[in-house]
């Protein structure tokens, strides 16, 4: 389902974002994935026994509110735990691109002219790229993004310890930008994954990759803000927005709390600014990491209707009652589960198993608990009355723009 009207949550403008620097020494402007491209765990960390490395705790004389004091060595101490599970990956590709014949030649040297036109051969050139990873699973699973590692005829990861591998991709997912990649190796310092669940804006962050090719980079910010979503590029997930620097190469690298636990895959930045950068909530990249080592794919839910948020001078356009609240449905795709299910143009979707629904992004919320082959049951105003209707969940099609 798609939603073309800006998320109350802090939709980007997808203007501004575009896929990473470009081959032949083109840069990029604007915003873009922060892969690089170019041419030719709690235990141990805030230790009371050692002053040093501790936390201390005050209250505040206004508020009582708890503050923690982060010690001198508490961000090299996470750094230095989570570090080996960081790869860097370094990808080739093949690119062939068709020589064009001067005009000119076509002109003396063509057909009635007595002469052979010049044979023309395609060029090749063989573009670079660098991004990062972090390590999933012990036996040799690197998680990372598609847009790293999804066109890449070879890959290389090396680790901290300057091991490197030959990976391969065993699973990707455009809708998440992200990528699963095996390498032949075992007992590998697999990363310790916590939870995007409790993410607050104001909590602590730490960026760890290879900017720019310089591997293990670190960064410290903050979650600057959190359910933000990057218009056709990842408007699929609400990602988690950071001022940690994040630069072209730190893309598939891990944004990490202070307990140096994994909460986020970094993915993107906004180029025409400072310090504005985006990771995939570990929550959902967990989940797509699982389905891609199960299965290769991903199960995603697929209802077919295509929505736009309502308000009240659209409400007022349609003869509809300026306060009603729902999604309104503009349309449903040939065939899908939502057009076999008899919606229609212009009902308005006002409830889904239950729940009322004010925003596409929530309605698209609910349609992602369920798994294909699941039935849902949505209420709609048509006309004067309120009409259930159950949609029977359909598998997302491959092609995105479907």
């Amino acid at each position: 389902m798609r939603n073309c009207i800006r998320s109350a949550k802090g939709k980007i403008d997808a203007g501004a974002f575009i896929g990473g620097l470009a081959v032949g020494g083109v840069v990029a402007t604007g915003a873009f994935m922060a892969g690089e491209h170019h041419d030719a765990a709690r235990e141990g960390l805030l230790n009371p026994a050692t002053p040093s490395a501790s936390a201390s705790v005050s209250a505040s004389a206004s508020k009582g509110v708890p503050i923690l004091g982060m010690a001198e060595n508490t961000i090299s101490d996470i750094t230095a735990k989570v570090s080996d599970s960081v790869v860097n990956i370094d990808t080739r590709r093949s690119i062939t691109v068709p020589t064009q014949m001067d005009p000119f030649q076509g002109f003396f040297f063509g057909p009635g002219m007595g002469m052979d036109m010049p044979q023309q051969h395609p060029r090749r050139f063989e573009q670079k790229g660098t991004g990062s990873g972090v390590i999933f699973r012990a036996d040799g699973y690197i998680l990372t993004n598609n847009h790293v590692v999804g066109n890449a005829d070879e890959i290389e990861v090396t680790l901290n310890d300057k091991r490197k591998f030959k990976g391969k991709v065993v699973g990707r997912d455009d809708f998440t930008d992200l990528a699963l990649v095996k390498v032949d190796g075992n007992n590998l310092p697999a990363a310790t994954f916590g939870t995007s669940g409790n993410l607050r804006s104001g909590d602590w962050a730490i960026a760890i990759g290879s900017p720019l090719g310089l591997d293990h980079t670190v960064t410290l910010g903050i979650i600057s803000a959190l359910n933000r979503s990057v218009e056709n590029k990842i408007n699929n997930v609400d990602l988690i927005q950071t001022d940690a620097a994040i630069n072209p190469g730190n893309s598939g690298g891990p944004l990490l709390n202070i307990h140096g636990e994994v909460i986020g895959i970094t993915t993107a930045i906004r180029g025409d600014g400072q310090n504005i950068g985006f990771a995939i909530p570990v929550d959902v990249a967990k989940d797509v990491a699982q389905q891609l080592l199960n299965n290769g794919t991903i199960a995603r839910p697929y209802v077919g209707v295509y929505m736009q948020d309502i308000n009240a001078q659209l409400a007022k356009s349609l003869g509809l009652p300026e306060n009603i609240k729902g999604v309104l449905v503009s349309g449903c795709k040939p065939g899908s589960p939502a057009d076999q299910a008899g919606l229609a143009q212009a009902d308005v979707i006002e409830k889904m198993d239950g729940v009322s629904v004010s925003t596409s992004k929530e309605l698209q919320s609910l349609v992602r608990k369920h798994k294909p082959g699941d039935s849902v049951t949505v209420l709609v105003a048509r006309g004067t009355g309120l009409s259930p209707v159950t949609i029977k969940v359909g598998q997302f099609p491959k092609k995105r723009d479907e």
